[in-house]
């Protein structure tokens, strides 16, 4: 089973301010819970040459260097788990095992399954009401809310059924084009992959591209009897 289940959560409206009053009264931990949520949500920067410790830098296998704003005004935890694990190298070399054109690319499963995760433990879910609109950049998760580690997925269009139930914490502010070029498939059969993850204020130079492979020259049985030159 792939680690994250994109399954769209029933809500529930209450009838009257009264009842919902009332239900809260109830269940002091909602109000709580209400009380302790006091994000500011703040507009995306797509300045990059701002606020560069809260940029996310992909170098990617295609050649192109993708940059991500993130957002701990949002996600405060899953920022930091992100640049946590960018910072620890985790995410060079990994790629982008789950592809759905019209939907999402994802990645960060070092065992590119989508089955695998980090060392660290899970982090709780962060959900809010920002959309999940082209470029942005959402957790990947499991059945539970509550399971988020290391993956995560770009959106190529809006998608507002994961709105409230995949904790989005960032966006794409440069170069959308390299991540509509990704390889689609569920592995893609030459999947495209992060040569590496850096924090823009680490000031990471673009890696260089690996050569591409070049066959071995056929030999016939002439070359075999030929004499060998000096």
């Amino acid at each position: 089973m792939l680690k994250t289940s994109l399954a769209i959560a029933a809500t529930l409206s209450l009838a009257t301010a009264p009842f919902a009053a009332q239900a809260q009264e109830a269940d002091p931990t909602v109000a709580a819970e209400a009380e302790a949520d006091t994000r500011v949500f703040t507009p995306v920067n797509f300045d990059v040459t701002e606020d560069r410790e809260n940029i996310l830098l992909l170098d990617l296998s295609n050649g192109e260097r993708v940059s991500i704003r993130l957002k701990p005004d949002w996600a405060p935890n899953h920022v930091e788990r992100v640049k946590t694990l960018t910072r620890q190298g985790f995410y060079d070399g990994i790629i982008f095992h789950r592809v759905i054109d019209g939907f999402m690319a994802q990645t960060g499963d070092p065992t590119g399954t989508g089955t695998g995760g980090s060392e660290l433990p899970d982090i709780a879910e962060e959900f809010h009401r920002m959309p999940h609109v082209r470029g942005s950049v959402s957790m990947a998760r499991s059945a539970s809310p509550d399971s988020a580690n290391s993956q995560f997925f770009l959106v190529f269009y809006p998608r507002f059924n994961l709105d409230e139930n995949y904790t989005n914490f960032g966006r794409v502010i440069a170069n959308m084009a390299a991540v509509d070029a990704i390889e689609r498939g569920e592995p893609p059969a030459n999947p495209t992959r992060i040569l590496q993850a850096s924090i823009a204020a680490d000031n990471k130079p673009v890696p260089a591209m690996p050569a591409p492979s070049v066959p071995d020259a056929e030999i016939s049985v002439s070359d075999l009897n030929a004499p060998i030159g000096n």
